[in-house]
């Protein structure tokens, strides 16, 4: 059954008019009247609808029912990602959206190669806020994970919050996998650098301000890679794949 996002209140017995983008998708799927779609606007569950009527671009709905499904993970995962080249970081938010991530945290850090002004960095957040959307339509997900605005790095590592912070680094000593074999499910936040990495005075910084050096193996990680083989490795490690 297609699932929908709308920012808009939901409950049985609403008729609502479905806003433009998701008219919009209806059409160009060809469903007709009566036919039963899902809709889900992130406070938690979901809704059964059905089309009630079309005209010309206007589709409107009728709430049907309620189920509280719910496909979150039992913890709270940040991604704190430093800007890589080109769109690399809507696939990356697409692949952590999927893999349960709750929230997601964009970093300017000394290499990276992509510089956004205010301006270009408003258009991008916008930008990923709909790549969140879409992806939590596609994988079930009935509540959007947080996207943050862009944060310089030094800024955002000096701040502090109860999460744990794992920074990974071919310089950590130990595993991530081995960490977390030893360590309850709980928050926690993944800082993944640029193409270059992390400077040395960077991931001091870090340390410095208690985050945690783990590595990824022995071998290199690209940084679209390095984020989503750690989620999935948390994830089948705590028992959530």
């Amino acid at each position: 059954m297609p699932r929908f996002y709308v920012s808009s209140p939901l409950e049985i017995g609403q008729l609502l008019a479905l806003p433009d983008a998701v008219a919009h998708h209806l059409l160009v799927l060809r469903l007709g009247q009566a036919a039963p779609i899902t809709l889900f606007n992130g406070a938690g569950g979901e809704y059964t609808a059905t089309i009630s009527s079309i005209e010309k671009k206007r589709v409107s709905v009728e709430i049907k029912t309620f189920s509280p499904r719910e496909a979150e993970l039992p913890y709270a995962i940040t991604l704190a990602q430093a800007l890589p080249e080109s769109s690399k970081l809507d696939w990356i938010i697409e692949k952590a959206v999927e893999l349960g991530v709750a929230a997601i945290q964009p970093l300017a850090a000394q290499r990276c190669v992509v510089r956004l002004n205010s301006e270009r960095a408003e258009k991008k957040q916008s930008h990923w806020q709909a790549v969140i959307v879409a992806a939590a339509e596609q994988s079930g997900r009935n509540r959007l994970p947080t996207l943050s605005t862009l944060s310089p790095f030094n800024d955002w590592a000096q701040q502090q919050d109860l999460h744990k912070r794992i920074l990974l680094s071919p310089r950590g000593e130990q595993s991530l996998s081995d960490w977390a074999r030893h360590q309850p499910p709980q928050a926690l936040a993944l800082l993944i650098g640029p193409e270059g990495g992390f400077t040395e005075a960077e991931e001091n910084l870090a340390c410095s301000q208690g985050a945690l050096m783990l590595s990824m193996g022995p071998r290199i990680l690209r940084t679209e890679t390095a984020g989503l083989a750690a989620l999935a490795a948390i994830n089948a490690i705590w028992g959530e794949m």
